[in-house]
């Protein structure tokens, strides 16, 4: 089952938040979590298709995230107030990046949890590979 449909699935059984439009279906940074973790993503901005970065999500707490031409930094997953947030290894000012997982006309998506100059990213693949990234963090 791929990962949009367990996601559909999920959003007719559990608690979601409120639509925000009708094709836009928030969903719990839990149900996001429960569908991807094991697995590795990739990310494209929506606009201009770009690919941004790949995650593996290898626990509901613990992530590892590349982009292109760069190594692995691992990140700590929280989820307060709906969102899913990274605190990421390398986060200069120790901050985590935080997202509003979404469903769009059956894409993944992820916004950026802040109203001034957010953006939009779509889930193109789910695949069980690794990123084969060294010394996973313990903790």
């Amino acid at each position: 089952m791929t990962i949009g449909k367990q996601l559909r699935r999920v959003a007719l059984c559990a608690a979601f938040l409120p639509t925000v439009a009708e094709t836009q279906t928030l969903i719990t940074p839990e149900a996001f979590l429960n569908a991807v973790v094991g697995k590795t993503i990739t990310f494209h901005e929506i606009r201009s298709g770009m690919l941004v970065g790949t995650e593996e999500f290898l626990s509901p707490t613990l992530s590892v995230w590349r982009m292109e031409g760069r190594g692995c930094v691992y990140g700590q997953i929280t989820t307060p107030n709906g969102q899913i947030c990274f605190l990421y290894d390398d986060a200069p000012d120790g901050v985590p990046v935080c997202w509003w997982p979404f469903l769009h006309d059956d894409r993944l998506m992820v916004r950026l949890a802040r109203f001034v100059g957010s953006e939009t990213q779509e889930v193109r693949s789910v695949t069980d590979d690794s990123l084969n990234c060294p010394s996973t963090p313990v903790g």
